[in-house]
């Protein structure tokens, strides 16, 4: 088996030294040119919205999504970001509408980012307008064992620490009321189209 030569590989925060073979290096380099079309496909999505989001304030909202509310700190070290700079990106989302801070009883000392109904509605907005751009690629490719592909690609997500896609859609759609705030309890759920398939 033929190997490059080593190369930094970055699995979550960790980054090492991994010795790959021809053949793991060239998936490496596609799924480093798909990453590049997937940030494109989700910087096209935000700008077709009215709120004015970028890339960094809505991966804050998905993380609220996929882990309910978060202290600042909690919510910088999944961001990978100092606390001031996850502070200052919550100041500016809490103005937008997006999100809210709250206090727990059992824990004054620290508010907690919680996302508000509208902040819920746009992350659907934009994953209804991604879901429709992946699957017109995925319709124009030629498949002959796209249920294998589909393997491939969640044991992908489930080694980056990513959430498979029904779990997601369940999180998105039934928040348990804490994760919901006072902010969000008293307006209706969005509707989010990738949660017509069944699971």
């Amino acid at each position: 088996m033929t190997e490059s030569p080593d190369r930094h590989v970055t699995v979550g925060h960790v980054t090492s030294q991994t010795t790959l073979s021809a053949g793991e290096d060239e998936v490496v380099d596609a799924l480093l040119a798909l990453s590049r079309v997937f940030v494109g496909m989700a910087a096209r999505s935000l700008a077709s919205l009215d709120d004015d989001v970028t890339l960094q304030q809505f991966r804050t909202l998905v993380v609220l999504v996929a882990h309910g509310p978060q202290r600042v700190v909690d919510l910088a070290q999944e961001l990978a970001v100092t606390s001031s700079t996850a502070t200052r990106m919550c100041n500016r989302l809490v103005r937008k509408g997006l999100v809210a801070r709250e206090e727990r009883p059992e824990d004054r000392r620290a508010a907690w980012v919680i996302l508000t109904a509208r902040g819920r509605e746009l992350v659907g907005e934009v994953m209804d307008h991604r879901r429709e751009a992946i699957a017109a690629l995925v319709a124009d490719l030629d498949l002959t064992r796209p249920l294998a592909f589909a393997a491939t690609l969640s044991a992908l997500i489930e080694a980056a620490g990513g959430l498979p896609e029904p779990q997601w859609r369940q999180r998105w759609e039934h928040p348990p009321a804490a994760a919901m705030g006072r902010v969000g309890r008293a307006v209706a759920i969005p509707h989010y189209r990738g949660s017509a398939r069944t699971p």
